[in-house]
């Protein structure tokens, strides 16, 4: 088997995840196709460097971080954080079916980009915080700090509306 076939076989089952959580981080589809496409370009340039069998779902997402960061590098932004007054409430039991998708959309794109970015690892792609934190480069803790943030202004986001 071809290094060209093998990569298909092993990379391109996972195009959908990597597509959702490009867009769900760049906010646009012409962006999220620019990632995907600059990610893909890079994984089969180092495809020889991926062990197989190994988790290469995660593999793929390093990349699509690495090239995220690097766009917005170039791009001359950094990436922020945002310092909580309080962690607010704790989420009601049930939460009366939080809101639309669009709401949900606009109110995860209003996050900033390192707790955007966690959270949809984790929230919607279902990976773990050893796995996040792989693929961001950072220690787990910070991972669960971000994570933990990043609810926290979701919460707040929707509480807001609700008033």
């Amino acid at each position: 088997m071809s290094r060209n076939d093998a990569f298909e076989n092993e990379a391109l089952p996972h195009l959908k995840s990597l597509y959702a959580t490009a867009y769900r981080l760049a906010r646009g589809h012409h962006d999220a196709q620019d990632l995907v496409q600059e990610t893909l370009l890079r994984a089969l340039r180092s495809f020889s460097r991926y062990t197989p069998g190994t988790n290469i779902r995660a593999w793929l997402h390093t990349i699509l971080h690495r090239v995220r960061v690097d766009t917005l590098r170039r791009a001359g932004r950094a990436v922020e954080t945002v310092d909580l007054a309080g962690d607010g409430p704790g989420v009601r039991g049930g939460q009366d079916a939080l809101a639309a998708e669009s709401d949900v959309s606009r109110a995860l794109g209003n996050l900033p980009e390192a707790y955007r970015t966690a959270v949809v690892l984790r929230d919607i792609e279902g990976f773990t915080y050893e796995e996040i934190g792989a693929i961001l480069g950072v220690p787990v803790g910070t991972v669960m700090s971000r994570i933990h943030r990043g609810r926290a202004l979701l919460r707040a986001a929707f509480q807001g509306a609700k008033a």
